[in-house]
């Protein structure tokens, strides 16, 4: 079983982060293009020399060691000393020696977060983990030393999760993890499965009935909070493998199918936020955890599944699976009549086609939702992009057959013709938020390594504390 959910992604999390009580630290001067030039005034000879033999110019993300004495310094370049990012920091996690630092002249701030994520490994398949001590960074905000440490093992569970391979990380083990969360925060706990799934979640059982026996779909829940606060629902799309079904996937396009549960892990990160910080409201959780596999009871091109919600939903491709089971889920999450829905999916290519890997598509029913949820994006440095949901084009989800297709005859307009779909699954009074989220990292930035990552979590974290925190 997984271990990472609960324990901290390095050896001591904490450690990481520590109050400044003026103890022994490297120090970091934090320099940018326009102070660069006093900064080097107020440097010896010596010191000055360094820094022109290691090519130093205060660019974004560069460093320098700087002898002095009989130690030494650390000068790094950001682009605005008043304005720090969350990553600005982060390259130096990832490559200073062990050891304990301080930022000269100011408090490291955002770039707290970075500093910690900036040092996550995901070596549970090594038979030699790198053990090199942490980094340790002080900052006499002591205050912001707990909520930081929170986001950040949030985002290491969405990386341990999104990581694992896909036979360590079935629908069974996504159960495991959700309970696990559960026990921690005294929340209740509940799984729907076998029969009483094909009648209760017709279309999450149709989907994952084709798996071998251990990875057997369900539908997991959890509950948490005072029945008197406001009723928060999060849903996560929790396909832990997608061969596509009988409309197989090539292989190429397999690879990185163990990341089709990103929605899920997404769905539990920000659950395991809202318990462990105790947000006053009603939270239930829900995720659809099922392998869409092939074998003779796949479901098939073709096929008329009926739906939670009583509406009949023709299959005009076997890969446009997710949707199908979010479907069901947020009909769950309806029927308790929440306040405000959020749900998480690795849904369309067409999302990374239209914002590339780095910005998670955002769809919204009300526009001061989206735009509180914009603007937390951006103070958190996890920006997201709002695409539509064009009544126009409802139209290509039109079945001859059936209520509704779960894909499109075109190729128009792939994510917002998802965020349709779904649209049809939840009650039309309700406060809806949908991310089209990659879950994927293809290339390392500082603070954020290739693999598995949260985007668009700290996004409606920040949303969240600003509503009910």
């Amino acid at each position: 079983m997984l271990q990472m959910a609960i324990a901290p992604p390095m050896n001591d999390k904490n450690a990481l982060i520590q109050p400044d009580r003026d103890q022994a630290a490297v120090p970091i001067h934090l320099v940018d293009k326009t102070g660069l030039e006093q900064f080097v005034k107020g440097l010896s000879a010596p010191q000055r020399a360094a820094l022109a033999a290691q090519k130093f110019t205060g660019d974004g993300y560069s460093y320098a060691i700087v002898p002095d004495g009989d130690g030494w310094f650390v000068v790094s370049g950001v682009a605005n000393t008043e304005s720090l990012s969350s990553w600005c920091m982060a390259k130096l996690a990832e490559v200073l020696p062990a050891g304990t630092y301080r930022r000269v002249g100011g408090e490291p701030g955002p770039a707290l977060y970075g500093w910690v994520t900036g040092q996550y490994r995901f070596d549970r398949y090594l038979a030699k983990p790198d053990e090199e001590g942490p980094r340790v960074l002080l900052t006499k905000d002591v205050g912001a030393i707990a909520p930081v440490l929170a986001e950040a093992e949030a985002t290491a569970l969405v990386r341990d999760l999104v990581n694992t391979p896909a036979e360590d990380m079935g629908p069974a083990q996504l159960e495991h993890e959700a309970q696990l969360l559960a026990k921690l925060h005294g929340a209740e706990f509940k799984v729907t499965h076998g029969d009483a799934l094909e009648r209760g979640f017709p279309m999450v059982h149709a989907v994952g009935r084709a798996a071998a026996r251990s990875h057997a779909p369900r539908l997991i829940e959890l509950t948490w909070g005072d029945p008197k606060h406001p009723k928060l629902a999060l849903v996560g799309k929790g396909v832990c493998f997608d061969s596509g079904g009988l409309d197989i996937k090539p292989s190429s396009g397999m690879l990185l199918m163990k990341k089709d549960m990103g929605g899920a892990a997404h769905a539990l990160a920000l659950a395991a936020l809202v318990m462990g910080q105790r947000l006053k409201v009603r939270l239930h959780l829900v995720i659809p955890a099922v392998e869409n596999a092939i074998s003779g009871n796949a479901f098939r091109p073709g096929d008329v599944l009926r739906s939670r919600a009583g509406l009949s939903v023709e299959i005009g491709n076997t890969d446009a699976e997710g949707r199908l089971v979010l479907g069901d889920a947020l009909t769950r999450a309806g029927d308790e009549e929440p306040e405000l829905v959020i749900d998480f999916a690795t849904l369309t290519g067409a999302a990374r086609v239209a914002l590339g890997p780095d910005l998670p598509a955002m769809f919204a029913r009300n526009d001061e939702t989206a735009a509180e949820l914009l603007a937390a994006g951006e103070a958190a440095d996890d920006r997201c992009w709002r695409l539509p949901l064009f009544d126009g084009y409802r139209e290509y989800l039109k079945s001859d057959i059936a209520d509704l297709n779960n894909s499109s005859s075109n190729g128009y307009a792939g994510a917002s013709v998802a965020g349709l779909f779904l649209d049809r699954f939840v009650p039309e009074r309700l406060d809806w938020i949908h991310f089209d989220t990659f879950a994927w990292r293809p290339a390392a930035k500082p603070g954020r390594p290739k693999g598995g990552d949260a985007l668009g979590l700290r996004a409606a974290w920040g949303l969240l504390k600003a509503r009910y925190g």
